[in-house]
């Protein structure tokens, strides 16, 4: 079994740097094969564009879904996002490692999405949500929040998690397939104690320990859509 972890910090000695460490060591001692794409490190640059091929299908008019679908074919893509393809079909659990920022992914990580989850090649064809190419295989966010857990509470200042998370979670790991297990929250990561953290670290070690038997978020299959992708009335 094979997973791969993109990662978004840049501080070696940061919380999310321990979470890194901490799930590495732990897949890793389950006998899984560990690929790591930390995003500052590889300098990755998170704009996608022209240079992301070593050709143009249509270089009069340049439309980026169009260039990914050919470069599919074509074996046209720049090594680096051939590199983050090979990993990404590869892995059996996808984990995205991250600090929540302006309740989002950080630019590097979203960046990563748009250039590696390809037009193509990673969707398109029919091949979305409930027939996503990654069916069968698993994914998972973990990520720390500057404020506490009831900030982020249906009633709380900064809205519902669940909500928060839904455009990365459904939007874009349950669009491609995925069966998407619940996150890992570390509230608050920068201001609670060790010991809080030294929590954290455990929690997540025995939700890693369970990836494969932990259920899934229970997204809708496209089967309880309508042809106008309604929700069928029950």
């Amino acid at each position: 079994m094979k997973a791969l972890i993109v990662y978004a910090h840049e501080e070696p000695k940061s919380f999310n740097a321990a979470l890194l460490k901490s799930t590495v060591d732990t897949l890793s001692g389950m006998g899984m094969t560990v690929t790591v794409s930390d995003l500052y490190a590889m300098n990755f640059d998170p704009v996608g564009g022209k240079r992301d091929f070593t050709t143009l299908h249509e270089p009069d008019y340049f439309k980026y879904a169009v260039e990914q679908t050919h470069a599919t074919t074509a074996g046209t893509f720049v090594p680096e996002l051939a590199a983050e393809h090979k990993k990404l079909l590869e892995a059996d659990l996808l984990l995205f490692q991250f600090p929540l920022w302006w309740f989002g992914l950080p630019a590097i990580l979203k960046g990563w999405v748009d250039r590696v989850f390809a037009a193509g090649l990673i969707y398109g064809g029919g091949k979305w949500y409930s027939n996503g190419i990654f069916q069968g295989k698993r994914a998972m966010l973990c990520l720390t929040t500057g404020g506490p857990a009831n900030m982020y509470s249906p009633r709380g200042l900064s809205g519902d998690i669940d909500t928060i998370l839904y455009p990365i979670q459904h939007g874009m790991l349950y669009f491609v397939g995925y069966g998407v297990l619940p996150p890992m929250v570390c509230w608050s990561a920068a201001r609670v104690s060790d010991e809080k953290r030294a929590e954290y670290l455990a929690q997540y070690q025995q939700r890693l320990l369970a990836w494969q038997t932990t259920p899934v978020i229970p997204f809708h299959p496209l089967s309880d859509y309508d042809q106008s992708m309604q929700l069928k009335q029950s």
